[in-house]
């Protein structure tokens, strides 16, 4: 058995939206998924790209950890092709999970359900980044108690995401540090009624974007991470350009054209599709 698992990056929170929001991006990490001939146990791990050199190849390397958690336990031969950046907020240890658990359940003969989601967001603590991945689109994602639930909703056609993204790398543990333990009422009374406009600004009317990224929950306590990140959002906004961290950061993601006047001098800039499809699966034999 030989398959291909295309898996997008995502963006999360996009303004607000804290542990809530996600949106799917056309940026692909790929994995080429074997099963020795002879059923033999084993495990072989090849990387090129992104994080090549810096991962584990062994049972710990987290596509591998993932295809265990959904069930598969048998011998496993990958390749995997890294496009998405690591540490830079675009969720590539979701892609990594949600990847893996894809192949797990390919390997096992089953179809992708809600327990995909549930195994993956288990990974993280939260299903936003992992909902984006696994189904594409625009995704609201909660928690049930133990459970974690998502719904998936169609981007309008006129969002276009450009991602900015610096050298720097961040860590999702050192940012989560950084906020505090409690927020004051009129900041969640903020949060809540920017997340509610961004589900319709992403899904209906583009228009809304400027007010409805507008953040008082996470973006400003998380600053000293990654100053240079604030100023460019800063900068695009104060042009009537919606812009935000991407997740942890320290990626910018913006709608629309990047002014000239706004500095962008160390970031990558990329414009990318919102993805559809989410993650995917082909046989190569």
């Amino acid at each position: 058995m030989r398959f291909l698992v295309s898996v997008p990056a995502s963006t999360a929170n996009l303004g607000s939206g804290f542990d809530a929001l996600g949106m799917a991006l056309g940026l692909y990490d790929e994995i080429e998924v074997a099963v020795p001939e002879d059923n033999s146990g084993g495990l072989s791990i090849t990387v090129e790209g992104a994080g090549s050199g810096d991962v584990p190849l062994d049972e710990s390397h987290l596509v591998v950890r993932a295809v265990r958690a959904a069930g598969y336990t048998g011998g496993l031969a990958l390749k995997c092709r890294n496009v998405i950046p690591h540490a830079r907020g675009l969720g590539s240890s979701a892609a990594a999970i949600v990847a893996g658990v894809a192949a797990g359940f390919t390997l096992t003969g089953r179809e992708l359900d809600t327990d995909a989601l549930q195994i993956a967001a288990e990974f993280e603590g939260h299903a936003d980044n992992a909902a984006a991945s696994l189904f594409g689109g625009i995704v609201i994602a909660w928690s049930e108690g133990e459970r974690y639930r998502a719904v998936r909703m169609e981007p309008d056609a006129r969002v276009r995401p450009v991602v900015l993204i610096p050298s720097q790398e961040s860590s999702t543990k050192t940012t989560r540090g950084l906020l505090p333990a409690e927020v004051p009422h009129v900041d969640a009374a903020h949060a809540a009624g920017r997340a509610a406009l961004a589900v319709h600004a992403l899904t209906s009317d583009p228009s809304f974007l400027l007010a409805a990224t507008e953040d008082r929950l996470h973006q400003n306590y998380r600053e000293p991470a990654w100053p240079d990140t604030v100023r460019v959002i800063n900068d695009l906004r104060k042009l009537g350009v919606p812009a935000c961290v991407s997740g942890a950061g320290p990626t910018v993601i913006a709608f629309g054209d990047l002014p000239a006047e706004v500095d962008v001098n160390g970031f990558d800039v990329r414009r990318l599709d919102v993805d559809t499809a989410g993650v995917r699966v082909r046989p190569l034999d």
